[in-house]
């Protein structure tokens, strides 16, 4: 593999789990939402 490939995979790699990393830590950080708040379309 050439340099520039092993970097663009290095980016790709980083940006797909730095991404998962960013959600877990907002889903773990926001509260639940009131159940008034809640809204359910049938």
């Amino acid at each position: 593999m050439t340099t520039e490939a092993i970097v663009m995979m290095i980016v790709a790699v980083l940006v797909l789990w730095g991404g998962l990393a960013a959600s877990i830590v907002n889903i773990w950080g926001s509260e639940p939402p009131e159940p008034e708040e809640i809204r359910r379309d049938l």
